[in-house]
């Protein structure tokens, strides 16, 4: 629901039926608005991939930044993480079914910014 601002007898203004907090674009950018994490989720959208592929495909990001949004990621169930070796220790991250849902959005901003004139 949007909230809308009245004025009050002395000027002042006021939201009236204001969002609960956190309301569910709060909610989503909590979860997505992070950075790198929108592009760390794009590019588990083809299958699995192993950690040092996915750091080379999100250039400009650290490893432990990658690393921590990996973690995020997991802990909302949006990606899996799978150990697939132990000596060396192998691990591939894939995108849910829950995490897929989110391509579309992430595609149409995609889409939005690249339509953007040059800065």
């Amino acid at each position: 629901m949007d909230a809308r601002v009245e004025t009050d007898a002395r000027g002042r203004k006021a939201a009236v039926d204001a969002c609960e907090e956190p309301c569910a674009i709060e909610r989503g950018m909590r979860i997505l608005g992070g950075k790198w994490t929108g592009s760390v989720l794009w590019h588990l959208k083809d299958g699995p991939v192993r950690f040092n592929d996915l750091a080379r495909m999100v250039g400009g990001a650290s490893k432990k930044m990658i690393s921590e949004r990996l973690k995020h990621l997991e802990a909302h169930a949006l990606i899996e993480r799978e150990v697939i070796g132990t000596r060396p220790l192998g691990v591939t991250y894939r995108i849910t079914p829950l995490g897929e849902t989110a391509l579309g959005f992430l595609d149409e901003l995609r889409r939005w910014s690249e339509s953007l004139p040059d800065a």
